[in-house]
């Protein structure tokens, strides 16, 4: 299975210099991040001054209820998002450096290989899936399948 891969190594290769900029940008994320945090710091200094303000006057209670639920579920939502966009992030991160990982071992591979070697093994391949005693599925770190 790697072999196979080996003799497609130049179009791997080119394939993913062509795609990397788009595929692991994460600018859109980062500026969604930076936006979420300023909706938490201002959705957080409401939940505050809404709970002084109850604290030195006489407010009706239902209607401060009311706003203080309003908030915080405004703040939990915007937490959740903010986890799951941080996460996406560091998802690309990786992703992209595994890949990068991968594409300089299989750019230092000169030839086919003729021997097991574990530091390339580790390098190249994600996870082996055996159907039956004689069909396996090699998936490289590529995201490609054999």
């Amino acid at each position: 299975a790697t072999n196979k891969l080996l003799k497609d190594k130049d179009e791997i290769i080119a394939n993913f210099e062509i795609l990397e900029t788009t595929a692991f940008n994460t600018d859109e994320l980062e500026d969604r991040k930076i936006n979420l945090q300023a909706e938490l710091q201002v959705t957080a200094d409401s939940i505050q001054d809404i709970i002084n303000e109850n604290a030195h006057k006489a407010l009706n209670q239902e209607e401060y209820q009311r706003k203080y639920d309003s908030l915080v579920e405004k703040f939990d939502t915007a937490k959740s998002e903010l986890e799951t966009v941080t996460e996406q992030i560091k998802d690309r991160i990786t992703r992209h450096k595994n890949l990068e990982i991968f594409l300089d071992e299989l750019h230092k591979q000169e030839g086919l290989i003729s021997e097991f070697d574990p530091l390339l093994w580790n390098s190249l391949v994600d996870y082996l899936t055996v159907f039956e005693k004689d069909k396996i599925e090699v998936s490289f770190k590529n995201g490609i399948d054999i």
